[in-house]
């Protein structure tokens, strides 16, 4: 199964950070996307769609340093949807994009040396996952191969 969500758009707002009891930082984030098209009349006419994006931890802390409102901003992540209650006690469900890998597609100052970024880089792509061996934590993280592209349902 898969659950893959690619979006290229603009933010809405300057994020809103909080930091949870146990010290992780999770990222609110308003992106709006835009469709043109033709109507019948051959008028053309534009169709934003509003996107809710969540980034945790240390995308949620780069969230907040380096995207502001306007800036464009590319995410990749996965569809949830969560169900509460309004005020009258009616169920309400909620559908949101929850970041995986976020990048902000702004150009940057350049400061005289090399391209220096604090956004996530390729290596940041990846979730560094710990695995139990032998009560021993080790890290790794998934390699990219071309024959896996080709495993794609499309």
């Amino acid at each position: 199964m898969i659950n893959k969500v690619i979006l290229v758009g603009n933010l809405g707002a300057d994020p809103e950070v909080r930091t949870l009891e146990n010290g992780t930082k999770v990222a609110k984030l308003s992106v709006a996307t835009n469709e043109n098209y033709q109507d019948k009349s051959g008028e053309w006419k534009k169709l934003t769609e509003w996107h809710n994006v969540v980034a945790w931890r240390g995308l949620a802390e780069r969230a907040e340093n380096y995207l502001k409102k306007g800036g464009m901003v590319y995410v990749e992540g996965k569809l949830t949807t969560r169900k509460w209650q309004d005020q009258n006690g009616n169920d309400r469900y909620s559908t949101d994009v929850v970041a995986r890998i976020m990048r902000s597609l702004e150009r940057r100052e350049s400061t005289g040396g090399g391209s220096q970024s604090n956004f996530p880089s390729v290596s940041d792509e990846f979730p560094v996952s710990k695995l139990e061996t032998n009560g021993k934590a080790t890290t790794t993280a998934p390699s990219s191969t071309v024959a896996e592209d080709d495993d794609l349902p499309f």
